[in-house]
């Protein structure tokens, strides 16, 4: 046993753990600390397993920044004690909860994947079994010098594992729920597990650090044609957000209201931080490439390049969450930190 990889299974909450009661017929949470009772074909994997939960385990539609710090603290908790980390997370937030634990976990040497379901796991059809069994095995995949292959945070689902700052959930019914248009895959699991080890994130950090603050004085704003700038006054208003992340139409553009502008301008020069990232799931924003962005280049509009939406939010909030100053933010979330953006050139 003691020569097996060790991997450390978290069960947050979501559909993965949810089995039928027999009395009510209604879905419920299953003891994950009996997972080898659910799933038994994970004896055969050579891997000491050891699971624990969340207390109270939540459907992911109520995860938030607590969450996400007691997932990053419970890696933290137990990371020399473990090779590999499987966090069972419900797939409506997981991109969400992936994105923020690589910027909460830096220096990671070690893997989190992320993985779930579209059925629950006690279901004939169901597609947790093999999510479940292949990121275990993702977990506690070495290379020939004893090097884990994947140092970074993941996520696993129908047959595909993606960094985790770059794949958004694309479909509710469908089993390939994730895609990562921006960025290859990882891996690709078929008769066997297929690594691009050229595309897979290494650290440049000395020394794993988590980094448990986060704020979420952040708002989203997606702009629309025709959209009333006035009706979204309070989210420049400073006394209640810090950053604004913008979703704009193709290459970064927005209409030219003269009020959105205003606003826009004063809360920068308020000291907000406002980020700049396409609606469009594939492609990057080229601000000034149009006129219609150009205005962005002069009032100091970071651009989020191809940065996803999930990954935006949860690097303004890590960012905003440190005690740097504003500009210092400001170029921090335009560079890459851990694998979220490509560095291309932006003109």
């Amino acid at each position: 046993m003691s020569n097996k990889p060790r991997v450390l299974l978290i069960y947050t909450g979501g559909t993965i753990g949810m089995m039928n009661d027999p009395e009510t017929g209604q879905l419920k949470s299953f003891d994950f600390t009996h997972v080898h009772t659910h799933v038994p074909e994970i004896h055969r994997l050579n891997v000491a397993l050891t699971s624990m939960s969340f207390e109270q385990p939540i459907d992911s539609s109520e995860m938030d920044c607590q969450g996400w710090m007691r997932m990053a603290q419970m890696v933290t908790d137990h990371y020399d004690q473990y090779d590999g980390f499987v966090i069972l997370h419900g797939s409506d937030t997981m991109a969400f909860s992936a994105s923020a634990l690589s910027f909460m976990l830096q220096g990671l040497k070690k893997p989190v994947i992320f993985t779930g379901s579209q059925l629950p796991i006690g279901t004939i059809r169901t597609d947790g079994k093999e999510n479940l069994i292949t990121a275990i095995e993702i977990a506690a995949a070495k290379d020939a010098d004893g090097d884990a292959i994947v140092q970074e945070v993941a996520v696993y689902f129908e047959y595909s594992l993606y960094r985790g700052n770059r794949c958004s959930k694309v479909s509710a019914n469908q089993f390939e729920a994730f895609a990562s248009p921006n960025y290859p895959e990882l891996a690709v699991a078929g008769v066997k597990i297929e690594y691009r080890h050229e595309k897979l994130f290494r650290t440049t950090h000395t020394s794993f650090q988590y980094n448990s603050r986060m704020s979420n004085r952040v708002a989203l704003l997606k702009i629309y044609p025709g959209f009333p700038a006035e009706a979204y006054i309070s989210l420049f208003d400073r006394s209640k957000t810090d950053g604004i992340i913008l979703e704009t139409f193709g290459a970064g553009n927005a209409p030219s209201d003269p009020v959105f502008r205003e606003l826009i301008k004063s809360y920068i020069e308020d000291g907000g931080i406002v980020l700049n990232c396409t609606q469009c799931s594939s492609g990057a924003v080229q601000q000034g490439k149009y006129a219609t962005s150009s205005f962005f280049n002069e009032v100091g509009v970071v651009s989020g390049i191809d940065i996803t939406t999930e990954a935006a939010l949860t690097k303004m909030m890590f960012l905003l969450g440190t005690s740097m100053d504003p500009q210092t933010i400001m170029h921090q979330i335009s560079v890459d930190l851990c694998g979220e953006i490509s560095m291309l050139r932006n003109d």
